[in-house]
């Protein structure tokens, strides 16, 4: 027995620039063995393709970190769209993936695959011992947190915003912390800058050591979400991450009525048919 999988990268600005996700096809395979291969493949997330459950949907993918399975998660989304299209031939320039936090749509926009952002799930104010809890973890002065608020879409999102794209580069939190944390960080950019924002994530991986993400499009979906609504964020616009890790991730962000689009760079970087043995 074979497995078909892809590796594309998403969000770059240019070969290996951006966040990779392993892209499986999924027949077949438990959740088990699904988890097992994504701890093996050490990505921040490994994807598998599988037949729709409903008609409205083009395909049905499911989502895994190295310890959990998620409801929704942005490159996973992007780059599983990609090698669904390349695996099919479909020329669709709009298609409905199925996941567990539902039906999601993702369009050909500029040339790029762009998601619409699905809804919050948690918002509001943080509370300020958690705000302060925070300031540590990141290892900064309290007073340097410009805003803090609730903005999860699925994978647990807490966002902080800093004063600026700098603040947000310079940051060296913890490496490891007792209890698991989802931290999202944005800062602007000066007016006239070709980014509005820099973003940079940090979370808890299966042995609880703290681990960067390259580009993260759920937060980069609920971070525009939010800098939006409280008027800093004037679409379209383009955000990067990634740069303290030696990538160039780049996010465009587009609104449309109430729909707001996530897109970025996709790119097959490589394919093949992987031995499997029970």
């Amino acid at each position: 027995m074979s497995i078909t999988f892809q590796l594309v990268d998403v969000f770059g600005s240019g070969p290996f620039t951006g966040n990779p996700v392993a892209v499986y096809d999924g027949q077949g395979l438990d959740t088990e063995t699904m988890q097992q291969i994504a701890r093996w493949m050490n990505l921040s997330e490994t994807t598998f393709l599988l037949p729709p459950t409903t008609d409205e949907a083009d395909y049905r993918v499911r989502i895994f970190t190295l310890e959990r399975e998620l409801p929704f998660a942005g490159h996973p989304t992007l780059g599983t769209c990609h090698a669904w299209a390349e695996r099919t031939g479909s020329s669709k320039d709009r298609v409905i993936q199925e996941c567990e936090a539902g039906l999601i749509t993702v369009e050909r926009r500029g040339g790029r695959w762009a998601f619409e952002a699905p809804p919050l799930i948690h918002t509001g104010a943080v509370e300020e011992s958690s705000v302060a809890e925070v300031a540590d973890f990141l290892n900064i002065h309290r007073s340097k947190i410009v805003e803090a608020e609730w903005v999860d879409n699925g994978p647990g999102w807490l966002g902080i915003l800093l004063g600026s794209a700098e603040e947000v580069l310079a940051l060296e939190p913890v490496s490891s912390y007792p209890r698991r944390m989802d931290v999202g960080v944005i800062g602007p950019y000066p007016d006239g800058h070709d980014l509005a924002f820099e973003l940079r994530t940090f979370f808890s991986n299966h042995v609880g050591a703290i681990v960067e993400d390259p580009v993260t499009g759920s937060f980069q979906a609920s971070a525009a979400e939010w800098m939006i609504r409280s008027g800093r964020g004037h679409p379209p616009y383009v955000t990067a991450q990634g740069t303290q890790l030696g990538r160039s991730g780049r996010a465009y962000i587009d609104h449309e009525g109430d729909r707001l689009w996530i897109g970025g760079q996709t790119e097959t970087l490589a394919l093949g048919d992987a031995p499997f043995r029970r």
